[in-house]
């Protein structure tokens, strides 16, 4: 357990620590109690972001477990740099710099001064958000179950008619397309156009993804020791770091879609953008550190459902983001409870599945 986990238990000691300092030393009411207050928050954000994602994982490991040590490492290590940075730090500053037409380090000051005034900049854009991460995350859904060549059914009844309608072209688009539509007729006249473009940008880099990927290498095959080789038209091998490259990207995308809930879900707990960066950093590690776990476990095999609950998990919370969109508020608790429910409960019917077998 602590050769998955340990790195990310350092980790947490370190954020805890920076968080420790920044309420005792940079608050505005700097102290003690500001120093426990930070402490407590980092904390509560940290299981938030891990209750969100449980199901991330769980996608992660689908794709991570047929890269080799190298790749995996890349996804601890420089993934998480993205992860932190990029998406819960960077990103949100770019959305307020470009949305209310201000020079980034003017924005990193709101941030750090005016937090408040920052939070609310970027809340007043969330039904983009929302509907550019509730778009990936819907094709996700429907790409996992919209599969004729998918033998493995959960809830067989519908899993069964959605394999079937694999056979129209493009059906996951189509139902996505529709989707983001019907969103956008519940969002005010002004904002219409930017949110349905904020959708198909969600589309598009779901689809572009798919292509880098697919002249990467295309899927990647498993050798005997998990490692994915990737070979060209003739057959031969092209190496792991092409299939790495393509998931690499895919997860990267992936964990943004899923970080944009989690970090305007933040903003609901505290408006200080350090603490929420450290908080969610901490949950993000842990995610990851997680996903590895998976991997090496071989959880995924052991329990059979688990790939299904944590899409379902997706599906939801795809909804959830495009429902949000419109103002629908949705609380994180339930959010994340949702994913925890779906991925239990496939958990617990891959165990009543694996003792029918061993019965039979």
């Amino acid at each position: 357990m602590l050769k998955h986990f340990g790195f990310s238990i350092a980790f947490s000691v370190v954020c805890l620590g920076l968080a420790a300092y920044w309420g005792f030393a940079h608050h505005p009411e700097a102290g003690v109690q500001a120093m426990i207050t930070a402490l407590t928050l980092t904390a509560i954000l940290a299981v938030m972001e891990v209750s969100l994602s449980f199901d991330n994982a769980v996608v992660n490991a689908s794709v991570l477990r047929g890269w080799n040590h190298f790749w995996k490492m890349i996804f601890l290590t420089v993934g998480i740099l993205i992860a932190v940075f990029g998406m819960r730090l960077i990103f949100p500053i770019v959305i307020v710099a470009m949305t209310a037409d201000m020079g980034m380090l003017e924005v990193v000051n709101m941030a750090l001064n005016d937090p408040k005034n920052y939070s609310e900049r970027l809340i007043a854009h969330h039904a983009e958000i929302a509907a550019f991460g509730g778009s990936f995350l819907l094709l996700v859904f429907l790409n996992f179950f919209l599969d004729e060549g998918k033998d493995t059914h959960w809830f067989r009844w519908l899993e069964r008619r959605l394999a079937h309608l694999a056979n129209v072209p493009a059906m996951s688009v189509f139902l996505a397309l529709i989707t983001l539509l019907v969103m956008a007729a519940y969002v005010e006249e002004a904002k219409r156009l930017v949110v349905v473009m904020a959708g198909i940008w969600g589309i598009v880099i779901y689809i572009g993804v798919q292509v880098l990927g697919h002249l990467l290498g295309g899927e990647p095959e498993v050798d005997e020791q998990g490692n994915a080789i990737a070979h060209d038209s003739n057959g031969a091998a092209t190496g792991v770091i092409k299939a790495g490259l393509g998931g690499f990207i895919y997860l990267e995308v992936l964990d943004a879609s899923f970080s944009f809930d989690g970090v305007i879900g933040a903003f609901a707990i505290t408006s200080d953008v350090v603490i929420i960066m450290l908080g969610l950093a901490i949950g993000a590690m842990f995610v990851r550190s997680m996903t590895i776990y998976l991997v090496d476990k071989g959880t995924l095999d052991a329990y059979i459902y688990l790939e299904h609950g944590a899409h379902y998990a997706i599906g939801a919370l795809a909804f959830i983001m495009i429902a949000s969109g419109t103002g629908l508020h949705v609380p994180e608790v339930v959010t994340g409870l949702i994913g925890v429910a779906f991925i239990v409960w496939a958990v617990i019917a891959s165990i009543q599945y694996n003792k029918r077998l061993e019965q039979s």
